[in-house]
Formats: C-alpha cells, structure tokens, sequence
C-alpha cells in the first residue's frame, strides 16, 4: 500500500483487527449467518445477477431491475468478502467465486462494465452522468475488488476492476470528456485503488472528480437542458421552477466555496469521504479546512440527535437550517453509514476525538436501527416518531416509511450497505501512525499492528456501550517505547484511567484523561502492560436549539453512546400523553431477554388525570386539569420496531418544572 504524504494514521485492517465483542459479535454473526444469505437470495430473485449473466452472453435475457441494480450486487461482495477475511467458509467463497466468473465474463473487451448499458443502451453510455449511476457503479466495484483482493489474494476482480478505472481515465478528466459523476462514491474507490495499485492516475482522477464539481459549465447542468442527447430521462429532483438546481447533486458551486451541506444526503457523504481521501494524499489544507466548515455546519444545524442526516423524503436530501421533522425524517440508513466514512477520515486527518464520537452516536442509533434484530428486515428511511396506530403521521412512500423494517426494496442500497460496514467494523476500531496506537473506539477487540519494526498486540475488553469500563492490554515482542491515544467520549462523566504496569509489583499510575479528548499515553510498553478506564455514563435530558420547531417543548434521553426513545407498548398511556420529568428519578436496569439484552431507563412522567374528564368535556380550563405520576420505560432506539407495529417517539414532552409537583 502507498504511503500517504503526512504519513496519517493508517486503519488497522479487518485482517488485522478481530471483534470479540459482547454487544457487536452477536450482531456480526447475525449478519455472517443470516444476513449475507439473505440479501444474496433477493439479489438472484430480483434479477440482479442474472444481468451479468445475460451481459457475459451465458443466458438469452433482458436486463431486469434499476439501472443501478449492479451496484447491489458489488456492496453485497464487498461485505461477504470482509466476512471471508476473518473466517474461512467454503461455502460462502464457493458464492464468491460465482459471482467473480461473472464480473469477468461480463466486462467488455475495452474494460467497460455496466450491465443496464450493456444490454438497454449500449450507444448512450457516459451520456446521462446525472441520472444513470456508471461511474457509481463503477467505485462500487472498486472497492469489492479491493475487499475481494484482501480476502483471496487473487487478483482476478482487480484486474477487471483497473481494466475499468484505466476505461474510465481515458474518458475523463483534463484531456479527456468533460465531466463528473451524479451519484458520488467513485472519488473515495479511486483513491483506495490508488492506495492498493500505486496508479498515480487514479488518484488524479479522484482529484480532478472532486474539483470539476460545482464549475459553472458543469456537464450535468447542460444533460438537464438537453434531453434529446442523454439516455434515459433527466432527473426531476434536479430541477427547481424549471430551472436546473445543482444543490441537489452538490454542484451548485466548486466545493472549496461550500459553506452548508446541501441536496441528496447519500451523495453528499460520499462525496465529502472522497475529498477528505483526496486531502489526505494531497496534503490539500484548504481542503479539510472547508470539509470542517460543512461538518460544523451539519453537526450544529442539520443533524437528528441520533447522528442521522437528511431530513426530507422530497429527494432524500438536506433542506435548511434546523429543518428536523421527526415524523417525516428520512434518515436513511445509507446516509448514516456514509457520515460514518467520513467522520473516519476526519478523525484520521486531525485526530480529533469529536469525529470519533459522531461515528459512534451515528453506529449505535441511526446505522444500527437500519437492522432488525433478525437480520433480515430493513429500514431504507428511519423516522424518529411513528403514530398511535403504529403507521406514519403521513402516505408518503408507504414502502419506506413504516412502523416495521420490510424485507427488500427495489432500491436496495440499505440492505446491501449494512453487511459491508459490520464485516469491515474492525477497521474502525484502531490505527496506527507516528509512533501512535490509536484505540478510537471502545469495542472488545484483539488487533496486530506494526510500530516502528515491532509487532504489538493489543487486546481490548469492554462494557460498552451500557457502561464505560474498558481494560486495554498491550503486548509488544519486546519492550517499547509508543504512544497510544485512548478516545475520552465526550457523554463520559468522572473519568479515571489507570496505567497497570507488568514489572512484577503492579504498580498502578493515574493519567490525566478528559470527556472528549484523546488521552495520550507515552512511555515504554512490556508485555502485559495494562490501561484501565473508567467513568459515568450520566443519563441526559436533551433539549433541542431554539429554532428546532419540531422539537420545541421536549426532550430526548441518551445515556452513553444510546439514543432512546419511548415505544406505546412500555407506556401505560398513548405517547402524546406523557410529560417526561427531567428533573424526576431514573431506574436504570440491563434486560439481558429483553431486544437480544439492552439496559433500559425506567423515568418519571406525568400524564392527565383521567378522572378529571368526562365523556360531555371536550375543552376546559388549564387549573382544573391535574395530572398523576406514572413511570415510562425507554429503549435504546435501535431496537424499536422489533416487537409488532406500535408508536415510538424519540423527542417527548417535558413536563413543566412549575408544574411538576413534589418529588
């Protein structure tokens, strides 16, 4: 792998990086053992392999499906060969095989791959950038051969996957045809193959994708105005009062003039991964310097409290500032493991502990409730409030927005997402660089890194994310001397860490650690070494901005890295009749059969006082309603939806602190 200039700290590899986990490993084998199989099967159901079958001239056929379908396909492979990496399974690289037979067959003679073109319309191809998704397609497929190269150490899907990207360079950029790509992800795969290859020119590709964006003779504006050239049909979320909106695609201005996180969330997050992949190479400032103005920008204006982004379902994308509904929040699933790449590179070019903690409130709420605890239902779109009837407070898109995961969709980029990012998991786990561990997550682990020209096992055991006790040891062949850098999140309360040394009397010295922050540890490490944290997970009472109408007048619960929220079943009234007391008592209990084991908040609340009705009343005067105390069970929001339809609510009403009563 190619050395990127600054020399940043390098992701430790899913080869590398083993999760042992009390939380996270039920879930991986969930996915390994069900989810994988699954998805595969609605893959060959829907047609989408069947594509590649009829593109390499194996079956007569016709192209079925989206002409993005091939993207789904190659998500699925990377994922599968993450899980391959860390566990043989024959029957599994058997599916692998199959599937690469195809990929190889199906390429065209001059590296072109894209099964809709290739047998819809095969004279058009490269004209519609906008709408058709080949060059998404395409870093798709990158970045499955990559995974695909780790796991096998055959290099049969790289090759058709650089055929393709030396396909795609002779097209594009400075000397080639003009253009970018409508859907953003293929700036991030240029720059991986860059890393794997050593191709110089795909990293200038991935530069050249990231700046042309946004010019002002962008090509994806002159596809809008000119229909007659293009295959397919122009996009209408691109257009607004007829006129082309380059917001949408986030070409409405170069990036380095950017100011606010704008259009298709999904697109936007991969774009920013590309570009910040592109300043790591680069050594690009300003770069970063812009790509940290949009992440303020989101963070503290256009973000859900579970790390979700992309608030209207019009487009799946971005609208303004503290624009937030929770009954029509789209949130999708896919946006929230893009924000996960990002942040990734974020923390990896400033080490900056905040980046971590949005990557871990984003994983444990909007990411991980994109799943069903069975692994094998999704949410393509997450709300963050569901009616009493247990269906949306809307009919928009009755098929993404419900009050229970579905099994498929016929766009299937969430179900394929999921596998990739919980087999790749370990890679977010630890890095390494300059002389530094980084432990950026607290996840139980076992990882084999290379400091300077010793090897160092480091073995990490948890409690997180329902108590913040982690015990880190460390173990080099031999004596050394390195930093490692132990994230503080920032939720964390009276903290303590503790180094246990091995030199036969245990000595125990106390580090100075703080919510937030990276505590930084230098000294010589022997084997056996041990740091030891601890800290209070406080439960909060979370108000929203002032601007936030949709939350106006309520609260949210997080304890630790959880989000939670109020599910009709564990409520003794209906959802829009409880007032939560901040300022009340918090029974806090782990229900090891409760949603496969979660801790869950027990909270005071207030509700009207049924007797003070009667049937004739439809309206009187506020002193003559008294309410009555009941106490309201919270759920990590993750796990709703997983016990039949019901009302959920994330933000609730917050009983007056005058009119509360006594405690």
């Amino acid at each position: 792998m190619t050395s990127n200039v600054h020399a940043y700290p390098e992701p430790v590899s899913v080869e590398d990086a083993t999760i042992d986990d009390e939380f996270w490993t039920p879930r991986i084998e969930t996915v390994r053992e069900t989810t994988i199989d699954f998805v595969y099967d609605r893959l060959v159901e829907s047609g989408r392999i069947e594509n590649f079958r009829v593109a390499a001239g194996h079956v007569d056929g016709e192209f079925q499906g989206r002409f993005y379908n091939d993207s789904d396909v190659y998500k699925w492979l990377e994922g599968a060969c993450y899980f391959l990496a860390t566990d043989e399974d024959s029957e599994l690289r058997k599916r692998i095989d199959e599937v690469v037979d195809l990929l190889v067959d199906a390429q065209e003679d001059d590296g072109y791959l894209n099964t809709y073109f290739q047998l819809v319309e095969p004279e058009m191809k490269w004209t519609n950038l906008h709408v058709l998704h080949e060059l998404y397609c395409a870093g798709h497929l990158f970045e499955a051969a990559i995974a695909h190269e780790e796991a096998t150490g055959e290099e049969r899907l790289l090759d058709v996957a650089t055929a393709f990207a030396d396909h795609i360079d002779r097209r594009f950029g400075p000397d080639g045809k003009d253009g970018v790509p409508g859907h953003e992800e293929i700036e991030l795969a240029l720059v991986k193959l860059y890393r794997v290859t050593g191709e110089e020119r795909y990293l200038d590709l991935a530069q050249y994708f990231v700046d042309r964006r946004g010019a002002a003779d962008s090509r994806l504006a002159y596809e809008v105005s000119h229909p007659e050239e293009i295959a397919g049909e122009p996009s209408d979320h691109v257009v607004d009062d007829g006129e082309y909106d380059g917001r949408y695609l986030q070409d409405h201005a170069p990036l380095r003039e950017q100011e606010t996180v704008e259009g298709h969330a999904v697109r936007a997050m991969y774009f920013y991964t590309g570009a910040a992949d592109v300043a790591l190479e680069t050594d690009d400032e300003e770069l970063l310097d812009v790509l940290e103005g949009l992440w303020e920008n989101m963070t503290t204006k256009r973000m859900y409290v579970t790390g979700a982004v992309g608030s209207s379902h019009v487009g799946e994308r971005f609208t303004e500032d503290y624009d937030l509904p929770n009954d029509t929040s789209y949130a999708e699933t896919c946006a929230a493991l893009g924000s996960i790449l990002w942040n990734q590179r974020l923390l990896q070019l400033t080490g900056e502990a905040r980046y971590g903690d949005l990557q871990s409130r984003t994983l444990y709420n909007a990411f991980l409730a994109g799943l069903s605890l069975d692994g094998r239902r999704f949410f393509y779109a997450n709300p963050h409030e569901m009616g009493t009837d247990g269906h949306p407070l809307h009919d928009e898109d009755p098929n993404r927005f419900a009050a229970q995961r579905q099994g498929w969709f016929e766009t299937a980029c969430c179900p394929t997402n999921v596998p990739r990012l919980v087999g790749s998991l370990g890679s977010h786990v630890y890095a390494v660089g300059n002389a530094s561990l980084y432990v950026n997550h607290h996840i139980g682990s076992e990882a084999t890194v290379e400091l300077g020209e010793t090897t160092v096992t480091v073995d990490q055991e948890t409690a997180f994310p329902w108590d913040a006790e982690t015990t880190i040891s460390v173990t080099p062949e031999e004596p050394l001397t390195f930093e490692l850098a132990l994230r503080i999140p920032s939720w964390c309360s009276d903290v303590s860490v503790t180094v246990a040394a091995s030199d036969g009397e245990r000595t125990e010295e106390s580090v100075e650690a703080s919510p937030g922050e990276f505590c930084r540890i230098e000294r010589e490490w022997a084997p056996g070494d041990e740091v030891r944290f601890g800290a209070g997970f406080p439960v909060q009472f979370l108000r929203g901005h002032p601007a936030l109408e949709s939350d106006a007048g309520r609260v949210a619960v997080q304890r630790g890295p959880i989000v939670y929220c109020l599910e009709g079943t564990d409520s003794p009234r209906p959802l829009h009749q409880v007032e939560l007391d901040p300022d009340g008592d918090v029974g806090i209990e782990h229900d090891d059969e409760l949603l496969d084991g979660v801790t869950t908040l027990d909270l005071d609340a207030l509700v009207p006082e049924e007797s003070s009705w009667t049937d004739e009343e439809l309206y009187k005067p506020d002193s003559q309603v008294d309410t009555e105390p009941v106490t309201v069970r919270a759920i990590p929001y993750y796990g709703w939806a997983n016990r039949g339809e019901d009302e959920m609510r994330v933000w609730v009403e917050a009983a007056s602190r005058r009119s509360a009563g006594p405690k």
